[in-house]
């Protein structure tokens, strides 16, 4: 649908009590009023029905070159990280320009049919051909009036540990990548993934791009990149665009250790992802029990006053073979893991898949305010908790003042 709207109204609006009319002029939100009673809906209006209004969900971590490939060429069986790779590896090489554009599209199209709006994908390009990111730039464009999509460089087999693996990803900023991406821990040697870290950050610093880091993503104690980063970061107060993604290390180190890192995190202040679908399904594959299920320190890094968000990591890939596009499953399963069922975390839960991968994004008109976009999505119930309870899918979703989902009356 397309329809533009001049109000939405009825809406219930998170920390606020009662009704609010939501005026929208030239696709931008005008005006916040709050409403005495109910009100009829007239055209070009959108009636919320008392439920929830939040900004639209953001994906702040996905594979979109690789959706939809589960199973080709083969299953990962282990259900490892390490045999997923091997599984791409293979896949990759059989990508074409067309075949990456149409899986991407499809998945796209299933997360706006889910309220997302802002999506950041990885593309590998540890390809010569580059053909993964070659066509994530087209859908960029051709995507565009459905979802903003930022693409990191993602040397998914290495910087250091791929021939030609620096030249790939300065080509992959010279076409275009919004973000600079990395992968420490997949490096043969700690050093090598040292100075990947310093190298990518650098390179990002110097093209005034995002950095996203695939980090510690591994049980391992003793895989400690995050501390690099961070310290990159800080040195050249670069940090509010800087995330770490998955960080599971964290979930294995020891209080003593981490006493230390979080001064210097806080210090940075880093953006950090967590993939609790993935994660669990990932990680503690090589121990026995009791078996580490290797989610960060997510309720610890907001406590910190980091910056924490949500995201699904993979549709139907070789890594994980599920997902439907829901970040309220999502957000679901990372509360549940991370044991943040308690009403103050609930009550807040929804900047999980909002606020904080927005931050992440670092976009810079996202919310719900006079003279932003008008960009929201309306769920079901009147609060996080109800919305959590039933976790259905959204009544609507607006960009721009235009509606692209209206699942209301």
């Amino acid at each position: 649908m397309s329809e533009n709207l001049n109000a939405i109204i009825n809406a219930r609006l998170q920390g606020r009590e009662g009704l609010f009319r939501l005026t929208i002029t030239d696709g931008k939100f005008s005006s916040i009023t709050a409403q005495d009673a109910p009100e009829s809906v007239a055209e070009n209006q959108l009636d919320a029905g008392g439920n929830l209004v939040t900004p639209p969900f953001v994906e702040p971590h996905i594979h979109l070159d690789a959706a939809m490939t589960a199973g080709e060429p083969r299953w990962n069986q282990s259900g490892t990280l390490f045999e997923g790779i091997e599984c791409w590896s293979e896949r990759k090489a059989s990508l074409t320009h067309d075949d990456v554009i149409g899986r991407a599209e499809q998945t796209l199209k299933l997360f706006a049919d889910n309220g997302i709006q802002h999506v950041r994908t990885h593309v590998d390009v540890t390809d010569t051909r580059l053909t993964g990111l070659k066509a994530m730039l087209e859908v960029r464009e051709r995507m565009a009036d459905t979802v903003d999509l930022q693409i990191v460089a993602f040397p998914q087999e290495g910087l250091w540990s791929f021939p030609q693996g620096k030249e790939l990803m300065e080509e992959a900023v010279r076409l275009g990548a919004d973000v600079v991406g990395g992968i420490p821990h997949f490096e043969f040697t700690r050093d090598y993934g040292v100075e990947s870290v310093q190298w990518l950050v650098a390179l990002a610093h110097k093209n005034d791009l995002l950095v996203d880091v695939h980090c510690d993503e591994i049980d391992d104690p003793e895989s400690r990149f995050l501390e690099v980063l961070a310290a990159e970061a800080l040195k050249l107060d670069y940090g509010s665009r800087v995330t770490a993604s998955h960080t599971c290390a964290m979930g294995s180190y020891n209080d003593h250790y981490c006493s230390r890192l979080f001064r210097l995190l806080k210090k940075s202040g880093l953006r950090f992802l967590s993939m609790p679908t993935e994660s669990l399904h990932l990680q503690g594959r090589f121990d026995g029990y009791p078996k580490r299920r290797g989610l960060t320190r997510v309720p610890e890094l907001l406590d910190a006053g980091l910056k924490v968000a949500f995201g699904q990591d993979s549709i139907r890939d070789p890594w994980y073979p599920l997902g439907n596009g829901n970040m309220l499953r999502t957000l679901d399963v990372g509360l549940h893991a991370c044991h943040m069922l308690g009403m103050g975390w609930i009550d807040r839960s929804l900047e999980l898949i909002t606020e904080n991968g927005a931050a992440a994004l670092d976009l810079e008109e996202y919310g719900i305010d006079e003279g932003l976009p008008a960009r929201c999505v309306v769920l079901q119930g009147g609060s996080p908790y109800e919305v959590l309870l039933g976790q259905l899918p959204v009544v609507a979703s607006v960009r721009d003042g235009r509606i692209l989902v209206n699942r209301g009356s």
